[in-house]
């Protein structure tokens, strides 16, 4: 018998999916468990809808987009591919807030150790998780740690007493320590020692974002003779940057090394690591989270001109990349900040890992109800430059508007996400791949074609690491990708995959081997049931199924082409009698 969604019983007769008006030739092996396609099909794009229906270049699809928008659905809610991460500070760290943030679009909380006890971060995790038991779409809800990371800061001005200097003036910079309280006009500690042996005359260095501008003249053991560029102001614990000047400083400060082991202990999902240099960086983070943080993801934070420089090394260590344009408009020129972002979002893009664009996307709405138009036309750029994850700072931690700022993000990027060109893209990221490629990739490039053959409403798979889901989230299908797993922190880390809604199986393990198939069949039932009750999917749709040969890791070889029940009953789980 076929197979199909639905009770295994003669009384319900299982079908397979049914026949497209255009059938496309695949080669495929059909057995009592439906459609599997081999796993060297080759396909006809020539043949598929979107050839036939659709522009398959970028220019041609933008030509044809239609502004008649008014705003999202609750249909079209929970289809938004591209994930929202929203920092909590005191004025959202609630329960109630939590809730409504998750319910406009927030899949995950960040915490930034910049700011804040232990006992506040502690309280933003018990309450983040609090919102997601209460959530009613029970989707998942992710926890990001953002370290504060090795910085450089001014000492304390006299009497802590603000100083305005002229520009032309000058002073001096020292790391003595015996002046770390008593800045003046004529001299300031900065806290990084080996300042004098990294800088040179005629460098800058950036005080306060930039804000103030100094010019080194001249070096004296460990004092350094500097102009200022600009009038400013001379003020205790700002920081500093050295732009086109490489650093020593650790990957890990004390207080890092600290954090983290709270994190550890918390079971958060992920570590935004902040300044990242080199690849040995990433390593030194993994050796610090040790074998009890070996499954929490790293995503490093690429935020001066050494973090560009040695990207490739960052990106074959590192789980995914955060592109923290705040610092890094200081430490490169603000005008090559949108060239440093396309090309690392690129590169992500064909290695198939998360990509996060992050600071001051929508920053006007701190304050203000509505964004300016360049904000917005910046968060919908990122998306279509590949950005799985776009992410709200100020706007949420501070903002008078936090819960319209995660609307305003949501809805963005779901229009963004109608003007890519998904058969083209699909076409260059195929091309970029390196072969011969390793099973699992294999199939999923082959399961986000055959999703395009059969103009299939979703693609789901089962997945306990999540490998699977990222894999097929790399081809960038146009359907949702929908993964069911059991593993908890794995459906919450897949927020990071764009097009990836994970989905938890609150089933246990432990199914007799002879069941094996049956507890498939239930997992894809109930992965379908939710997208159903999310309206990600439709009755009688066709959907990819994507699995394993049997249980465990790394056995992802299968493809199935199933049809969605138009009956809820046929969504019902089969029972399994488990070996005592």
């Amino acid at each position: 018998m076929p197979f199909a969604l639905g009770h295994q019983t003669p009384s319900r007769p299982l079908t397979p999916s049914p026949p497209k008006s255009q059938p496309v030739q695949l080669p495929y092996h059909s057995n009592h468990y439906g459609h599997r396609l081999s796993i060297g099909a080759h396909f006809n794009m020539s043949t598929s809808p979107y050839s036939n229906n659709t522009p398959t270049t970028q220019l041609a699809w933008q030509a044809s987009l239609n502004t008649n928008f008014n705003e999202m659905t609750p249909d079209q809610k929970f289809f938004r591919k591209t994930s929202i991460i929203a920092t909590i500070g005191p004025k959202t760290n609630n329960v109630d807030t939590l809730v409504n943030l998750a319910d406009a679009g927030m899949n995950i909380v960040r915490m930034n150790f910049s700011h804040g006890s232990y006992e506040y971060h502690q309280s933003v995790i018990d309450n983040a998780r609090a919102a997601a038991a209460k959530n009613p779409n029970g989707r998942p809800l992710a926890i990001a740690l953002d370290t504060k990371g090795p910085e450089i800061r001014t000492g304390l001005m006299k009497d802590d007493t603000d100083v305005a200097i002229d520009a032309g003036h000058e002073f001096w910079v020292t790391t003595d320590k015996s002046f770390a309280e008593s800045g003046t006009a004529e001299q300031i500690y900065m806290d990084y020692t080996n300042l004098p042996k990294v800088t040179a005359p005629g460098k800058l260095i950036y005080v306060d974002d930039g804000i103030l501008s100094l010019q080194v003249i001249s070096i004296d053991g460990d004092r350094i003779k500097v102009k200022s560029l600009n009038s400013g102001t001379l003020s205790s614990r700002k920081g500093v940057n050295l732009p086109k000047t490489a650093v020593d400083l650790p990957a890990l400060s004390e207080k890092d090394q600290a954090d983290l082991a709270f994190g550890v202990k918390n079971g958060v999902d992920m570590i935004f690591a902040s300044f990242i240099r080199s690849g040995n960086d990433v390593k030194e983070i993994r050796k610090v989270l040790g074998t009890e943080g070996a499954n929490i993801k790293i995503i490093v934070k690429i935020e001066n001109e050494q973090g560009v420089t040695n990207f490739d090394e960052i990106l074959r260590e590192t789980d995914g990349v955060m592109v923290a344009r705040g610092d890094l408009g200081i430490e490169i020129p603000a005008s090559q900040v949108f060239m440093a972002q396309k090309m690392m979002i690129a590169k992500c893009n064909v290695a198939g890992k998360p990509v996060i664009c992050a600071t001051q996307m929508l920053e006007s709405m701190t304050y203000n109800p509505r964004p300016t138009r360049a904000e917005v036309s910046d968060v919908a750029n990122a998306v279509m430059d590949g950005a799985d994850c776009v992410m709200l700072s100020g706007e949420t931690a501070k903002g008078k508007y936090p819960i319209e700022a995660v609307k305003m993000m949501a809805e963005t990027a779901y229009l963004a996400e109608k003007a890519i060109a998904y058969p083209h893209l699909f076409d260059q990221l195929r091309a970029l791949t390196p072969r011969p490629t390793e099973t699992a990739e294999t199939l999923a490039l082959s399961a986000v074609a055959a999703a395009m053959e059969q103009d299939a409403g979703a693609i789901i798979v089962l997945s306990t690491s999540g490998v699977s889901a990222r894999l097929l989230s790399k081809y960038r299908p146009e359907c949702p990708i929908i993964c069911v797993t059991r593993n908890q922190q794995t459906a919450r880390q897949l927020h990071l995959s764009r097009g990836v809604y994970p989905v938890w199986y609150p089933e246990p393990r432990g199914i007799p081997g002879d069941k094996w198939q049956i507890d498939v069949d239930n997992r894809i039932r109930y992965g379908l049931r939710v997208a159903l009750q999310l309206s990600i999917v439709k009755p009688e749709a066709t959907v990819m199924a994507v699995q394993g040969w049997k249980g465990g890791l790394g056995h992802t070889n299968t493809l199935r082409i199933l049809s969605v029940p138009a009956d809820p009953a046929d969504l019902d789980l089969h029972s399994i009698d488990r070996d005592d």
